[in-house]
């Protein structure tokens, strides 16, 4: 691997983190089409990737995670109840994954299928939100949000850990389907990922990877979190100044034709 693939990696970690299009299912197969990297190396770099862009995450809510500090914060309520939840779905997955990882990737097929089944889903959610936009029923805050939300949304991103299904996708149409406010979904799904990120990078031990240098670990983390930083903020922005089920079914119509890459290639 040198700085070239590096920093693409990177930029496509930072552009895919937030996209319902898998980033780990995406950087795993340019690694083993394009860089003959073999499965389990390359799920590891994959997880190493969402460094650089929980860093971004970190940077661009710095606010909230300070006020996080409060044990009265309910936002950290919420961020807690859905990393618990997460851990239920995610802790069986991942020894289910480390056990079939061959079996999963000699067919190269299974990341298009799930990511397909992800922007089927976004095309639904953005259907279902017109609908509940049309019969006028209003967008929960932060403050209504219950503790079932965060648990179905926290099941939910535990499925993530298999590649080929989308965190940030699972997570933002649960929540919509929820009825939670467009833009707070959005940045729930983002803090959510902290703490999972977290966890995974623990649970897969990244620092056992040794198909990276050091030099190329420093250009991936950097350019994703320059990458997605940037990303996430022009998400933002645009959640607030469009109709959010438009948004939805954009994403799922683009989520469909990018599974499609992997046959392509």
């Amino acid at each position: 691997m040198n700085a070239i693939q590096s920093t693409l990696l990177g930029m496509l970690q930072g552009i895919t983190e937030w996209l319902p299009i898998s980033s780990q299912g995406q950087t795993v197969l340019i690694m083993l089409n394009f860089m003959q990297i073999d499965a389990e190396k390359a799920i590891s770099v994959a997880i190493f990737l969402h460094i650089g862009t929980m860093l971004a995450v970190l940077i661009r809510f710095r606010k909230d995670f300070r006020s996080m500090l409060s044990l009265e914060s309910k936002m950290l309520r919420i961020i807690i109840v859905a990393t618990l939840s997460t851990a239920i779905t995610a802790v069986p997955l991942l020894f289910l994954l480390f056990f079939f990882i061959e079996n999963l990737f000699e067919n190269g097929e299974i990341a298009t299928v799930l990511t397909g089944a992800i922007g089927i889903m976004l095309i639904l959610t953005g259907i279902m939100l017109g609908v509940q936009k049309r019969t006028g029923n209003s967008y929960r805050s932060l403050d209504e949000i219950k503790t079932r939300d965060m648990v179905f949304a926290g099941l939910a991103q535990g499925f993530s850990i298999l590649p080929g299904i989308s965190r940030s996708g699972t997570t933002i149409t649960i929540l919509l389907m929820s009825g939670i406010k467009q833009g707070l979904a959005l940045k729930l799904s983002f803090l959510m990922s902290v703490p999972a990120v977290l966890a995974a990078v623990v649970l897969f031990d990244i620092r056992a990877v040794s198909a990276i240098s050091i030099s190329d670990a420093a250009i991936m983390v950097l350019s994703a979190l320059i990458v997605g930083y940037i990303t996430m903020s022009i998400l933002l922005r645009f959640a607030g100044r469009v109709n959010f089920s438009i948004f939805c079914i954009s994403l799922g119509g683009l989520t469909l034709l990018l599974s499609q890459l992997p046959i392509i290639i």
